[in-house]
């Protein structure tokens, strides 16, 4: 079966351009039916539709185009797209009707008809062959180069099924009856990228397409036309050519995102703007590929009406369509919306579709409620910051919102402000909190009455119910409250020195519990001097001990002590209270004088004594002080004068020429203001002493001062002098047995050293002289360093030698002798270096080599060690040699 389109009464293939020509001036005209448009199916053309992609022209059911009004037609030609398409097997077939505007005709001064030219083989030469470059003959006979033509641009649709590569058009020059000329194309798709979208036969002109075009790729192209001879010399003069895509509906409209959120007001009115939704269509928007409609498909849910909202078709602008939004009731909607091209036609235009989410946003229309009408609650008194109550309310409001925050007040029923109501943030509970303690024996209930509200405004409309308004009672307990002195620090006034035993006030406490029987018993808690005594049962303050205000324990001439009262109630209470004693002086204190010691010269007019009077007692019962010298004894006034200098103070000089040098008791009578007046005798111990020009004593003078006179101090000097000639005596003795113990030591026969061993028994001896031994410069040091730091030279006998020695036996009995071997060896070095003996220690040694006697024996030298090895050779060797 071929289905085709059929024009008159010659068939056309499929995409075969139909060229309609009109005069410009019946262009302006509402055309009526001027072609007929038919299409050849195998069903017999029932229930085919044509349709446009214009709304200048119209296709009837029969395949009659006509105007659908007045058409102004600015070009010389107007390309359509003509569309059949089955409803039943839903398929479409295209044709492309291009309408020319012919130019008017001179001829006889009529002008010419449109008519309808069948495109057959003449006529397609005829139309699709453009003549770029025309030549024109002059009037007198010579060629004259004329303007050239402006080709009209070629239209090609997309998506063409071909065959390719397809004609467009053919080029040619008048020129080609002379010369043989040589055409081709330049530009974007001929020999630019992309390349050879289009091609031209060199030698006919033709130009071809050679594949199916896509407007929303490029939309147009612009190429330009060249003719040349054989020698490749330009005949003609470039011409431009314009090749338009004409657009094909082949793309859906596209929304810009999958899920549009929105959001509109509960108890919006209709025609209130929700939200707006935009789909774009790649084809061409001037034509109705590219005209996208909008309209909703679905409304869930589509309570309480199913059109609660509308969509604006060429916009999308979403609105509300009718009334009853309730966030209370829905919360969101899901609105389906359907975006179509082809201006919305459902039958042949394609269509998308997206969602969108309508939420209701809450405004406050439902005021807060009260659950119940009346609270109770229960306080003790004296509590603070206690919950009593918790109201709780209903508001159907979005929580946690404004609209749904309670905020409560107190209406009446609490004049001094005992009460506040807080909000929980997370359950909107109001809580009845006491924030001033409350009496019990004042108030043992309240009645409350208390309004809740939003923290945001009602919407205008919405009135308050009565249901925002309840009760709430609260009772109050009565506790055991701590009783309470009346006047804390309570402030009396006395004179010190009142006598033990006296009443000096009645400091009671007053238990604020009316309502309950109980008794009320004092003690003392800080009495810091133990003054004061308070009776148990009413609170009678009385003296222990005598009031002194010159006592540490007063601050200010106060006296501070502090009771305490307690009940007997269940658990008990007690309170304190302090009391505070002024206390009035009296002059109770005499003054004294200070300075007690002083120093003055034994001449008079070179220094005073400064004298100061002090009272421990206060104004009136102080200065001004009156200073005087007793009369008895009389060398005091003799000696002495007193001048005062004002209230306080007196100077205390000399009265005569000279006063020997000593210490000196000066009494002086001091009487102070008081009445009655007090006075002391005070003693200033006054030490008369030589001075030097300056005034000041000397150091003699100072001793004399003291009380010693010339002969004492020179007795104490001959003391000193016998002393020091004591102390010369003894290290000269010292010096002297200290020689004698070291001629004694070098006599002293080895086999009786025994060094620390010495054993003294209890029977008699030789005498003193035989235990009077120096054993100490025959020990041997425990260290070496005054050895080795010693110049050469007599060492002293308690030395230990210096240098590594041998290790020899030791003897059982006596010990090593090598000490008194140094000892020698020093005393013999020593005495020959000295023929005279008097620089040896050992001056009797310096004389064995003259003095030995062939009947001594020296072999025990031997047994000496090494060092008198040299003595028993020297000595012993003798016989042997």
């Amino acid at each position: 079966c071929i289905k085709y389109f059929k024009n008159g009464l010659q068939l056309l293939p499929w995409g075969t351009e139909i060229k309609h020509k009109s005069t410009p001036e019946r262009s302006k005209k509402q055309l009526n039916h001027f072609l007929d448009v038919k299409f050849n199916n195998c069903a017999g053309n029932k229930g085919v539709r044509y349709e446009t992609n214009s709304l200048d022209f119209k296709v009837r059911a029969d395949g009659t185009m006509y105007a659908a009004h007045q058409v102004q037609m600015p070009l010389k030609q107007r390309i359509l797209m003509v569309t059949a398409w089955d409803p039943q097997t839903l398929g479409r077939w295209d044709a492309i009707v291009r309408l020319l505007v012919a130019e008017k005709s001179q001829h006889n001064g009529h002008k010419p008809k449109g008519r309808k030219t069948v495109s057959g083989e003449p006529a397609q030469q005829q139309s699709d062959t453009l003549l770029p470059w025309r030549q024109h003959q002059s009037s007198n006979g010579l060629r004259r180069q004329k303007r050239d033509w402006v080709i009209p641009p070629i239209n090609v649709p997309e998506n063409s099924r071909g065959p390719f590569p397809q004609q467009l058009v053919r080029i040619r020059s008048d020129k080609d009856k002379e010369i043989h000329i040589r055409y081709s194309i330049t530009g974007v798709g001929a020999d630019q990228p992309p390349m050879e979208v289009f091609s031209i036969d060199p030698v006919s002109g033709r130009m071809y397409v050679t594949r199916p075009m896509d407007r929303e790729e490029r939309a147009s192209y612009h190429l330009r036309a060249h003719a040349v001879d054989m020698n490749g010399n330009k005949v003609e003069n470039p011409i431009d050519l314009y090749i338009y895509v004409i657009d094909m509906n082949d793309n859906r409209p596209e929304f810009i995102n999958q899920v549009y959120n929105g959001s509109v007001d509960e108890g919006s009115k209709p025609g209130t703007y929700v939200m707006t939704v935009t789909a774009n269509d790649a084809d061409d928007s001037t034509t109705a590929n590219g005209m996208v409609r909008y309209r909703i498909v679905t409304q869930t849910p589509q309570s309480p009406s199913q059109n609660m909202f509308t969509i604006n078709s060429e916009t999308g602008d979403i609105v509300t369509v009718a009334a009853g939004l309730d966030r209370e009731k829905v919360q969101q909607y899901i609105v389906i919306v359907q975006a179509t091209d082809m201006e919305g036609n459902l039958n042949y235009g394609l269509s998308n579709t997206a969602t969108a989410i309508i939420t209701v946003t809450d405004v406050n229309d439902n005021p807060p409620e009260f659950t119940t009408s009346t609270y109770s609650g229960e306080v003790p008194e004296n509590r603070v910051e206690v919950v009593v109550a918790n109201l709780t309310v209903m508001d159907r409001d979005q929580p946690h919102s404004p609209n749904w925050n309670a905020i409560y007040r107190i209406i009446s029923g609490d004049p001094s402000g005992h009460f506040t109501i807080r909000t929980d943030p997370v359950t909107n509970e109001g809580m009845v909190t006491v924030v001033k303690a409350v009496d019990y024996e004042m108030n043992r209930a309240f009645m409350l009455t208390v309004m809740v509200s939003n923290q945001a405004p009602l919407a205008s409309g919405i009135q308050m119910s009565f249901q925002s308004t309840a009760g709430v009672t609260i009772s109050v307990t009565d506790v055991n409250e701590a009783p309470y002195f009346p006047t804390n620090r309570k402030l009396i006034r006395l004179e010190e020195g009142v006598p033990t035993g006296t009443v000096l006030t009645t400091f009671s406490a007053v238990d604020p519990d009316r309502f309950m029987q109980q008794a009320v018993r004092y003690s003392k808690l800080s009495d810091p001097a133990n003054w004061l005594n308070i009776n148990a049962t009413n609170g009678q303050i009385t003296t222990a001990a005598v009031l002194d205000r010159e006592s540490d324990y007063i601050k200010n001439n106060v006296y501070e002590a502090t009771f305490l009262a307690a009940d007997n109630g269940i658990p008990p209470a007690s309170g304190t209270g302090t009391l505070q004693i002024y206390l009035i002086d009296i002059n109770d204190n005499a003054p004294e004088l200070l300075p007690k010691e002083a120093q003055i010269c034994e001449k008079p007019n070179l220094n005073v004594i400064n004298i100061t009077a002090a009272d421990a007692d206060i104004d009136p019962n102080v200065g001004p002080f009156v200073f005087e010298l007793p009369s008895v004894p009389s060398a005091v006034r003799k000696n002495w004068t007193i001048t005062r200098l004002n209230g306080d103070y007196a100077q205390l000089s000399l009265r005569i020429t000279y006063l020997e040098a000593g210490v000196y008791d000066v009494p002086i009578i001091v009487t102070d203001s008081g009445n009655p007046p007090l006075y002391n005798t005070s003693i200033i111990k006054v030490k008369v002493c030589p001075c030097d020009e300056n005034g000041d004593c000397t150091t003699i003078g100072a001793v004399a001062a003291a009380g010693l006179g010339t002969g004492a101090i020179i007795a104490i000097l001959i003391c000193i002098i016998i002393l020091l000639t004591m102390v010369l005596l003894f290290v000269v003795w010292m010096k002297r047995r200290e020689k004698e113990r070291h001629t004694k030591q070098l006599l002293i026969d080895p086999e009786d050293d025994v060094r620390d061993n010495i054993l003294k028994y209890d029977e008699e001896g030789g005498g003193e002289e035989d235990q009077d031994y120096d054993l100490s410069q025959l020990q041997q040091p425990e260290t070496m360093d005054h050895v080795l730091n010693k110049t050469p030279g007599v060492r002293r006998v308690d030395e230990r030698p210096i240098g590594a020695e041998p290790q020899y036996p030791i003897r059982p009995v006596i010990p090593h002798p090598g000490d008194i071997g140094d000892f020698i060896n020093e005393g013999l070095r020593a005495a020959d270096n000295d023929p005279t003996g008097s620089g040896s220690t050992a001056g009797s040694v310096s004389s064995l080599n003259s003095s030995s006697s062939g009947d001594q024996d020296y072999d025990y030298l031997n047994d000496w060690g090494p060092r008198f090895k040299k003595l028993a050779d020297m000595y012993g060797g003798g016989e042997e040699d």
